[in-house]
């Protein structure tokens, strides 16, 4: 509800740390076997729980490939006539992929990825690879998405 996704982990820690009666939300609730009211702050976890597809080893050192980076191995794996197509639509699905802003964020990193390995086999083999296009997909229902089967 109050998480997003940012598009520089450091920018948003100083933009915090700055500025923090503006970018702390509280929520209020009341338990349910006491019936006590309670608030909570919520600061860095805004940004940091999404953060975690995009840096997992913040988390767990045993995890340390960023989602982009899987999805683009995943898309390399796939036959050569395919990849286009496959960068152009991927499609996201799942409460996950909900965060405010995932999907540009997702798709600025994926983006990146393939923009480097097209300047590599440019300067590498002296020829001159066309640009891929990368788009990620977000859907009003991606949260359901796996369900309606949504293309």
């Amino acid at each position: 509800m109050y998480c997003y996704t940012c598009s520089d982990i450091v920018k948003e820690f100083k933009k915090h740390d700055k500025k923090p009666d503006k970018y702390i939300k509280h929520w209020s609730a009341i338990k349910p076997k006491t019936g006590v009211p309670y608030t909570i702050d919520i600061g860095y976890e805004r940004f940091l729980g999404p953060e975690i597809f995009f840096n997992p080893e913040i988390y767990s050192a045993d995890f340390s490939t960023p989602l982009p980076e899987l999805i683009d191995r995943c898309v390399l794996s796939a036959p050569i006539d395919t990849r286009r197509a496959l960068y152009k639509n991927i499609v996201l699905s799942g409460g996950s992929t909900m965060f405010k802003d995932f999907h540009k964020r997702l798709q600025s990193d994926i983006k990146k990825i393939v923009d480097e390995r097209v300047a590599a086999t440019n300067a590498h083999h002296r020829v001159e690879v066309r640009p891929i296009e990368v788009n990620v997909v977000a859907h009003p229902i991606q949260s359901y998405a796996v369900w309606f089967g949504v293309q």
